[in-house]
C-alpha cells in the first residue's frame, strides 16, 4: 500500500499523492502546531517560567528547542541541552523486572557489585511476576522464588509476589501483567524516565515520560548506581486528527502506522503522537498506542500529557512530577499525518506486524481460536469493547475464544463493571451468553508461547486472531502457528463468524 506523506522537518513542505487516498492520509499542512493541555496541581513544578518581553538587543540568540524526549533525557542527565546522538548518563527514576529476566539481572548485579552489595534505591525498584505463573513447570515457578529471595534480602518495597498459584485471588499482592500494573500501581507518572527489562516497557509513554526496555545487564548497573548510558534518539512525529469512527481502536491506529512505516521505520527512533484524536483517547486507549511503537523499532513512544493524563496518574500517586511538552522550534526527523476519520478496521496478517490488510479484505481466511488478552488487548476497555460487540451481536462464538485479563483489577471489571448499553449485564455474563471460555487467571499467559502447559498456548499449528502484539512464528507457541493481529473488536467479529472479520458487520 501506498506511504503516508511524510516531510523533513527542516522544510515544512508536504508532497503528497493521489494514491494516499484510500489509507485516509492527509497532506501535511502549513502550519503544525500541537496543542497542548495544561493542569494546574500543587505538585506540579512548572517547567518553563514565563518569560517577559525583551528588546531586540538584549534578547540573544534564540533558544535551541526541544522535543518532550529530549528535555526529560536533558533533565534526567542534568543538562541544560541535549540533541539527537548525544551519549548521555541518565538518572533513573523506576526500573520494573519480572519474574523472566529479574533473576538474571539480579544475577548480574550481584556479580559486578558484591553479592553482600545493596541496590541504590529499594523504593524505586518494581518487581511484577507475570510472565510464566500459572504453570506446573518448576524452573517457571523457581524464577518466582528467585525474585522473591531478592526482594527480601534488598527490601525492595514494590514486590507484587504471589505464593498461592491455584488461586490468584488468594494472593492480594499479585498484580497482573506488568505494564498495566505499572500504571495501575501510580508507578507511570509525566516527564520521569522508566526502564524495565521488557520490550513493551514502551507502554508508560502514553503517560508523557521516557519508558523503554533494557537488557538484564544495563539493568543490572541500573540496580547498582541507578543511571544508564543512554543515545539520544531522534524524534518522529504523528500527527492524528479527526473523529474517531465507532469501529475503530487505538490498536487500528498503531497497526495503520507500523504498516506504513514498516518494523523497522522507526529504529532507536522516538515516536511522539499527538493531534485532536490522540487527545480523545482514554489512557487505556493510549497504552495500547504506546505499546507497539517497539514492534516499529521505536526507542520509546510518547503522548504529550494532557488533562486525561493527569486525571488518571493523580489518582494512583501522591509522588510529584513534573511534565514536560516539546518546542515550538523543536526539531523531528519527520512527520506523518493521519485522518482518522477515514480509516477502516486492520489486521496484521502473519508473520509480522507490519503485514497490514484491511479487515474486509480478509474474510476468506478461516480461524481455529481468537484470544483476547495481554498487555496491548487485555486492560478493562478492551474486554468492555468485546462485550459490547458480542451483546449487539446476540450470537454465539463458532471457534474457542479465549480471555485473559491482563491483571486482577481487570478480572475484577470484567466480573462488576455493567457494559454501556447492556441493560446492566457485565461482560462476565455477556461472555458466558456468547459461549467464549470462562475468564482466566490474569498474567501474560499465551501471548508469549511459554511451557506447554500454558493457558491457551498454540501447541498445534492453529490460525489464531488475537489482541496481542507480535505475530513472528512460534510468538504464542507452535512455530506453525498463523496469528493474525486486531483490535477487541475485530477479535469479537472473527470469533462470531469463524473467519477474519470486519466489526462493522456488527457494529453498524
Amino acid at each position: 500500500m501506498a506511504a503516508s506523506s511524510v516531510i523533513s522537518s527542516s522544510t515544512f513542505l508536504c508532497k503528497s499523492s493521489s494514491s494516499k487516498k484510500d489509507l485516509g492520509i492527509s497532506s501535511f499542512p502549513k502550519s503544525s502546531q500541537i496543542s497542548i493541555h495544561r493542569c494546574q496541581r500543587k505538585s506540579i513544578v512548572s517547567v518553563m517560567a514565563p518569560q517577559k518581553d525583551r528588546s531586540p538587543g538584549t534578547t540573544g540568540s534564540v533558544k535551541t528547542g526541544m522535543t518532550m524526549t529530549e528535555k526529560i533525557l536533558a533533565r534526567a542527565s542534568e543538562k541544560s541541552l541535549v540533541v539527537p546522538g548525544d551519549n548521555i548518563w541518565v538518572n533513573v527514576d523506576v526500573l520494573m523486572t519480572h519474574d523472566v529476566c529479574g533473576p538474571g539481572a539480579f544475577g548480574i548485579f550481584k556479580r559486578e557489585f558484591g553479592d553482600k552489595a545493596k541496590v541504590w534505591d529499594p523504593e524505586k525498584i518494581v518487581v511484577i511476576p507475570d510472565h510464566y505463573i500459572f504453570t506446573a513447570d518448576k524452573r517457571a515457578n523457581r524464577n518466582v522464588d528467585i525474585m522473591r529471595e531478592h526482594c527480601r534480602e534488598q527490601n525492595i518495597k514494590y514486590f507484587y509476589d504471589i505464593t498461592d498459584l491455584g488461586n490468584f485471588k488468594a494472593n492480594p499482592d499479585y498484580k497482573g501483567v506488568c505494564h498495566v500494573a505499572l500504571a495501575q500501581e501510580g508507578h507511570c507518572r509525566p516527564g520521569e524516565v522508566l526502564l524495565g527489562t521488557d520490550s513493551h516497557t514502551c507502554t508508560a509513554g502514553a503517560f508523557g515520560q521516557f519508558a523503554t526496555g533494557i537488557g538484564n545487564t544495563d539493568a543490572g548497573f541500573v540496580l547498582g548506581t541507578g543511571k544508564i548510558l543512554l543515545k539520544v534518539p531522534p524524534t518522529m512525529r504523528f500527527i492524528l486528527d479527526g473523529e474517531m469512527p465507532s469501529y475503530l481502536q487505538a490498536k487500528d491506529l498503531i497497526l495503520q502506522i507500523i504498516g506504513e512505516i514498516s518494523v523497522a521505520g522507526a529504529t532507536y527512533k522516538t515516536m511522539e503522537f499527538s493531534g485532536t484524536t490522540i487527545e480523545s483517547l482514554s489512557m487505556e486507549e493510549r497504552m495500547t498506542l504506546c505499546n507497539m511503537v517497539v514492534e516499529a523499532g521505536g526507542k520509546n513512544g510518547v503522548i504529550p500529557p494532557d488533562a486525561t493524563t493527569l486525571n488518571y496518574v493523580e489518582n494512583r500517586t501522591s509522588v510529584p512530577f513534573e511534565p514536560v511538552y516539546s518546542d515550538g522550534n523543536a526539531s523531528f526527523v519527520a512527520d506523518y499525518r493521519f485522518d482518522v476519520s477515514k480509516l477502516e478496521p486492520v489486521v496484521a496478517k502473519p508473520h509480522s506486524p507490519d503485514n497490514r490488510a484491511l479487515a474486509r479484505e480478509c474474510k476468506d481466511v478461516k480461524i481455529d481460536r481468537v484470544y483476547i488478552g495481554s498487555c496491548t488487548g487485555g486492560k478493562t476497555e478492551d474486554f468492555m469493547a468485546a462485550a459490547k460487540l458480542f451483546h449487539a451481536a446476540g450470537r454465539k462464538v463458532k471457534v474457542p475464544t479465549f480471555l485473559v485479563p491482563a491483571t486482577q483489577k481487570v478480572w475484577m471489571d470484567v466480573y462488576a463493571l455493567p457494559v454501556p448499553g447492556s441493560g446492566g449485564k457485565t461482560c462476565a455474563q455477556i461472555f458466558e451468553e456468547a459461549g467464549c471460555d470462562t475468564p482466566a487467571s490474569p498474567s501474560c499467559g499465551a501471548c508469549l508461547g511459554g511451557p506447554a502447559d500454558t493457558y491457551a498456548r498454540l501447541n498445534e499449528p492453529q490460525v489464531c486472531v488475537s489482541t496481542t502484539n507480535r505475530n513472528f512464528p512460534g510468538r504464542m507457541g507452535h512455530k506453525e502457528g498463523q496469528i493474525y493481529l486486531a483490535s477487541p473488536y475485530t477479535a469479537a467479529a472473527s470469533a462470531l463468524t469463524g473467519h477474519v472479520a470486519d466489526p462493522r458487520e456488527f457494529l453498524q
